[in-house]
């Protein structure tokens, strides 16, 4: 069964995600890394070794990435963003040692180099509806930005500013429901910006694994596998926005294009809304007596209208399609597309035992 936070635990970080909901928190970013990537061949090869364009960011810009292994199976995540003199990649901390490795096998006769700067950088994330307006209030507004459109994959941009004098990189990040900011800069500069930012809430990451959740982001080695039970495929993972169809040749393009060109999947990544005891991740999913999909994260959230359960998970698509009842030991299962809207499930929350 899920872990269940003690009274006193659950009421800080309903706070926590309530600022998250409604206002604006703060967080550290000590579980991202970065690999910078410099050599004159860097956007040619790189773009050759990852799903999306490299070749068309214009200094600036970013775009999120699958890293696929020569059968197209999914092997690590990363956002990636163009600076007129390298390329960083940004990924969980614990990715990159295994992302260097991956890469430099395919570095050949190319001009590229990489480090790992996951030490030279310290970050955090600013993430709510009051989160621009935050960040503009920073040292009379050195990190000041125009106003983002609405949140969508083409927002990825990272802007290299300063605060108080010190240089520091300020990204607006993909935001499927919430929006968000993150700083980066030297571990001293951050610890300026967080004393200015002692007002603001902080985020735990149990609060933020609950957006995480309602926002329908999949964590590579948590819904995303590449286990000797699960290599997940990208369309699978219906992560479209890592994807760019019309780049050119990259490791893993030729299973990519036949699953594109022969239609879709057998499954999908979707979200569900839970009734019933709170399962551990892992569950499997049935219907009819036969197995249909598995859960992958599981959270009970409380929200001001009340608790639901949620859960993000793979599914077949047939049974999607039939609207077959789902169930799993001790509850059933009702799919949800992702993110979740939050007027819907507060409508309908799930019981609870």
């Amino acid at each position: 069964m899920a872990t269940t936070l003690q009274p006193e635990a659950a009421a800080k970080v309903n706070q926590e995600l309530s600022a998250i909901l409604h206002r604006a928190a703060v967080a550290s970013l000590d579980d991202v890394g970065w690999i910078r990537v410099t050599g004159s061949d860097r956007v040619r090869w790189l773009n050759g070794m990852v799903t999306n364009s490299i070749a068309t960011l214009a200094p600036g810009h970013g775009c999120y990435n699958f890293v696929l292994n020569a059968q197209g199976r999914i092997v690590g995540d990363l956002t990636a963003f163009a600076l007129e003199d390298s390329i960083l990649l940004e990924a969980s901390r614990h990715q990159i040692p295994t992302l260097l490795a991956h890469f430099d096998h395919f570095i050949i006769m190319d001009d590229v180099e990489l480090a790992d700067i996951s030490d030279q950088r310290s970050g955090i994330l600013i993430v709510g509806p009051d989160s621009l307006s935050t960040i503009q209030q920073l040292g009379g507004a050195p990190c000041s930005t125009p106003a983002p459109p609405a949140p969508s994959p083409s927002t990825i941009r990272l802007k290299q500013t300063d605060y108080r004098g010190a240089a520091v990189d300020l990204i607006e990040a993909y935001s499927p429901l919430i929006l968000r900011f993150e700083i980066w800069s030297s571990s001293q500069t951050i610890d300026l910006i967080l004393t200015e930012l002692a007002c603001v809430p902080k985020g735990s990451s149990t609060a933020l694994e609950a957006l995480r959740i309602l926002e329908g982001t999949p964590r590579y080695n948590t819904d995303i596998r590449n286990t000797e039970s699960a290599k997940d495929l990208p369309q699978e993972t219906a992560q479209t926005h890592a994807l760019h169809f019309a780049k050119g040749c990259y490791l893993g393009q030729e299973i990519v294009e036949r699953i594109r060109s022969r239609g879709n999947v057998h499954r999908t990544f979707t979200g569900f809304q839970l009734t019933g005891s709170l399962p551990a991740a892992g569950t499997p999913l049935q219907s009819e007596g036969k197995p249909v999909g598995e859960l992958t994260s599981v959270s009970a959230i409380d929200l001001l209208s009340g608790p639901i359960q949620l859960a993000l998970g793979y599914i077949r698509r047939e049974a999607l399609q039939r609207n077959l009842p789902l169930e799993y030991p001790g509850g059933t299962a009702t799919p949800a597309t992702l993110p979740f809207n939050l007027e819907s499930i507060t409508s309908n929350p799930s019981s609870e035992q």
